[in-house]
């Protein structure tokens, strides 16, 4: 996916990037090549393909939920910054935060943001299950996101005790989405969220499945979730 492309198909969904976010894309692009030569952040260096599986799969959460409606996000287990960078630069009002277990890529990011100017961005270097413990940070966010971190079950446990009653969850999954969702129905009801949405569509050009499902917090989440860093893995809520 070429960057005129990749705007055409942002613009046919209502996201009209300006030239100041389209050079924000271009030099996170190579920020993230430039580090990930002497730390693993991606396999896909490749631009048009950094552009595709990336950028555009990372925004693709705001074509089914509303971004212009909430302010706080959190993202769990973000990696290179994957989904909340992308939509940052797409929504410059939300106040994001990630949250990610290995210190060096935390580095990469404050480097990311600093070097794209974004504002209100927050790094955590943690596990999700003991910062979802934290008085200060339990169910505080408008929005939790996780883009293909775990199987439902597991991811629910570690994002909805984050998310504020009254607030969402929106995971982007891939093919195996369904079964996932079947597997997944205690773990959501244990934890207070229920399946508000769920959208299928295909990524353009490669056309492999994606899924992103919306999950509304009914209730609020029990106090001994999520359990100890490992467990929810290692026995999820199923």
């Amino acid at each position: 996916m070429n960057t005129a492309l990749f705007q055409e198909k942002l613009a046919e969904k209502g996201i009209q990037l300006s030239d100041h976010q389209m050079n924000q894309f271009q030099q996170y692009y190579e920020t993230l090549v430039e580090w990930n030569e002497k730390m693993n952040l991606t396999a896909i260096t490749d631009k048009e393909e950094v552009y595709l599986k990336h950028f555009f799969d990372s925004v693709s959460a705001a074509f089914y939920f509303d971004f212009t409606k909430v302010k706080s996000v959190c993202d769990v287990g973000a990696g290179a910054g994957f989904p909340s960078i992308p939509i940052k630069i797409c929504f410059p009002h939300l106040e994001v935060s990630i949250v990610d277990s290995l210190n060096k890529r935390i580095s990469f990011l404050e480097h990311l943001a600093s070097e794209l100017g974004l504002e209100n961005c927050h790094f955590y270097h943690d596990r999700a299950e003991t910062f979802g413990q934290k008085a200060e940070i339990r169910e505080s966010y408008d929005l939790v996101t996780a883009r293909a971190v775990a199987r439902l079950s597991v991811l629910s446990e570690l994002c909805l005790p984050l998310v504020k009653k009254g607030g969402h969850f929106v995971a982007m999954k891939g093919s195996a989405l369904p079964e996932e969702l079947k597997n997944g129905e205690k773990a959501l009801k244990t934890l207070g969220g229920k399946v508000e949405d769920l959208h299928a569509f295909t990524l353009p050009i490669e056309e492999s499945e994606r899924y992103i499902v919306t999950i509304k917090k009914e209730s609020t989440t029990p106090k001994k979730y999520p359990r100890k860093p490992g467990t929810p893995n290692r026995s999820p809520l199923e």
